[in-house]
């Protein structure tokens, strides 16, 4: 795979909730980097999954990958506390990470030309997505202030869920998500900890700014 150089790589992972989507879009458009939410890739596979239970094979989904805009990834549905659930289940199967590996890795590489690089937030980027990442964090916060922003986006959707079923469900995908067997969620020792319990999306976006800014001078 032909890669471009010199560009700009950030990898980020973080538990379910705390907030390194929303701080990942903010780095991107600051420094013009193309954006990638990897947990909306397998929460559109288990989307097709739910809804196509019938088609749902191999063929199907390489398919529907090859013919992926990035636009399909920003649908409400996509959101649903379902279809997250079912998104930790099938992100453990093999043939699944393989195939969205190879994405990843690819738009990782070799994003768009009109960007500067690529930014991208999961669950494994900082170690099998993007290993020789310019710069890696790992974001998070406390269960239930994670719960709890999950909970408000939910609402926002106008779906009738109450805060403790929510923060089931976000306790059932850390417990998925830190071990399972393939690509667990952990951070990395050259991982740089941003913990988002206490700040403000402001005061988080500031903090990285920083971080990323010295070593660019340098």
């Amino acid at each position: 795979m032909l890669r471009r150089k010199n560009i700009l790589k950030i990898a980020i992972d973080s538990p379910a909730a705390a907030g390194a989507g929303t701080l990942a879009k903010a780095i991107s458009k600051h420094y013009n980097l193309f954006y990638l939410d990897t947990g909306k890739i397998y929460r559109f596979i288990a989307y097709l999954k739910l809804s196509f239970p019938k088609k749902f094979n191999q063929k199907f989904l390489k398919l529907k990958i090859k013919s992926l805009k990035i636009k399909d990834l920003s649908k409400k549905n996509l959101l649903l506390d379902e279809v997250g659930t079912e998104a930790s289940i099938i992100s453990k199967e093999k043939n699944i990470r393989k195939i969205v590996h190879s994405l990843q890795v690819n738009l990782a590489y070799n994003p768009p030309k009109k960007y500067r690089g690529s930014c991208l937030d999961g669950r494994d980027i900082t170690y099998k997505i993007i290993p020789d990442a310019d710069f890696k964090f790992y974001i998070t916060a406390n269960i239930k202030t994670r719960a709890f922003r999950r909970y408000k986006e939910l609402k926002t959707l106008k779906k009738k869920i109450a805060y403790s079923e929510v923060l089931k469900s976000i306790k059932k995908r850390d417990n998925s998500d830190f071990n399972r067997k393939i690509s667990p969620l952990k951070k990395t020792k050259d991982s740089l900890l941003i913990n988002t319990t206490n700040l403000n999306k402001r005061a988080c976006f500031l903090k990285i700014k920083k971080i990323i800014d010295r070593k660019l001078k340098n």
